[in-house]
């Protein structure tokens, strides 16, 4: 049976919630957010399947993250089951997982996926776009994955607007995954601008509540542990970026979040070497310029020597500071990017000297969500930052700089997404972007090659 109808068995009524929560979901059961009560009466009917958390053979396998690797297990004494216990430290953050603990599948009546869905987009594709558009429709439709090779700024989001109303129309369910919490926290209010009458999720760590059944979620990679064969179609934004393309249990995620024919749609301005080799022959639409028809702007390279030493002596070096003053004057907002956590927040208090609102943000700051609104919305001149900020970020005539554009954390791809928060806006297609650097390196040159390469191609077309 399915719908909003309750179900009745012997006196008990199916919570609607119940069902809209948990079907597509691997669920802790001790951790489900509904009554015991209610859990066990959704076992008795089999509504649940259940699953071992940690399956012993042939080898140690968390079935949640499907982590195989025997370092990221350890055996602790339970106080649940009164006996040694293993448990998965992998995925730990999302609630323990070991041995006696029980996962739950839903395999009950299913909710009614909806086809009536609005998409409020009033926006002009160029003709790259379009085809571009088109071409990622027509393999979703024969469910075959497709890669969306786009330059930062191309429009990649709006490409996907076609697809995503057009699975909703068929009644199927769509998942939006990208590594970080901050392109979610960008997408998600686009999204529901643009198909307003959508239940649509935003899953993260630390997300609120949200109620509903969703047609649409939009999730962190590390939030797909979570699911299990829920969705018909599958979008990958930022598809190179960390951690992403070095662990191997987020991609199995991917993979297990979707159902078995479903397509993967892969969206990047920076393709991996084996993203590329994947889809070399097909399948791949190729945007080398922006919507708005202006060239990327080229990074600038200026020495900055003995950074690190002029911050730990209670200076910011002079060409930094002037540069950040001239922004200041402008009433220009500007991102500026650090190596590490602990130079930045040296750096912070130097800057703060020059205006008291200049913020800073890491990956483990709880603010990091307001302090890049207040940003957006010219509360704050502007932000010191590390490499979390390197994407799916867009800010009105944002400046950027590059502190010690030679560490190894900036690699090409990196510093490419970097530039690529610069000239965004077709109102302020231009703007500074500059690597101040201790030494050039050949990943900087490599950066600057690639988005010259760009601007070749996009206007040879």
């Amino acid at each position: 049976m399915k719908g909003e109808t309750f179900m009745k068995y012997t006196g008990w009524i199916l919570p609607p919630a119940l069902r809209d929560f948990h079907e597509g979901r691997i669920w802790l059961k001790n951790h489900s957010p509904f009554l015991p009560i209610d859990i066990d009466k959704a076992i008795t009917h089999q509504y649940f399947h259940i699953l071992e958390g940690i399956q012993k053979n042939p080898f140690n396998k968390c079935n949640r993250c499907h982590n195989i690797d025997p370092e990221l297990f350890t055996i602790f004494e339970c106080a649940s089951c009164q006996q040694p216990c293993i448990y998965c430290r992998h995925c730990i953050q999302m609630g323990r997982v070991s041995s006696c603990t029980q996962l739950i599948l839903w395999t009950g009546p299913t909710a009614i996926k909806k086809r009536k869905h609005v998409l409020k987009w009033t926006g002009q594709f160029t003709e790259l776009q379009q085809q571009a558009a088109d071409e990622t429709l027509a393999s979703v439709k024969a469910k075959r994955s497709h890669l969306i090779s786009a330059v930062c700024g191309a429009g990649k989001t709006e490409l996907l607007f076609p697809t995503v109303h057009d699975a909703l129309k068929r009644a199927l369910r769509v998942c939006i995954a990208t590594p970080r919490t901050d392109v979610v926290l960008e997408l998600y209010p686009r999204f529901q601008q643009v198909f307003p009458k959508t239940v649509i999720h935003a899953l993260y760590g630390g997300a609120p509540k949200q109620d509903g059944y969703a047609q649409l979620v939009l999730a962190t990679t590390h939030q797909l542990y979570r699911f299990d064969q829920a969705f018909d179609v599958m979008i990958v934004d930022e598809a190179d970026a960390f951690p992403y393309t070095f662990d191997e249990t987020l991609q199995k995620a991917v993979e297990k979040a979707k159902k078995a024919d479903a397509p993967i749609v892969f969206v990047t301005a920076t393709p991996s070497l084996k993203l590329q080799q994947a889809f070399q022959h097909e399948s791949t639409s190729f945007i080398p310029k922006r919507y708005h028809n202006h060239p990327l702007p080229v990074p600038q390279f200026d020495a900055l020597w003995n950074y690190e030493k002029s911050f730990f002596r209670g200076k910011i070096p002079k060409k930094l500071k002037h540069w950040t003053e001239q922004r200041i004057v402008q009433k220009e907002p500007f991102l500026i990017f650090f190596p590490t956590v602990a130079l930045m927040e040296k750096a912070a208090l130097l800057f703060q000297s020059i205006n008291k609102q200049i913020l800073a943000v890491h990956a483990e700051d709880p603010e990091r969500k307001e302090k890049v609104l207040k940003l957006r919305n010219k509360e704050i001149p502007g932000l010191l930052t590390t490499t979390i900020l390197e994407r799916g970020i867009t800010i009105r005539n944002v400046q950027v700089a590059v502190v010690g554009a030679e560490s190894p954390i900036f690699t090409a791809n990196a510093l490419i997404q970097i530039a690529g928060r610069v000239g965004r806006n077709k109102d302020f297609p231009d703007g500074d972007i500059r690597f101040f650097h201790h030494g050039i390196t050949t990943k900087m040159d490599e950066a600057r090659a690639k988005i010259i390469f760009y601007n070749k191609e996009g206007f040879s077309l």
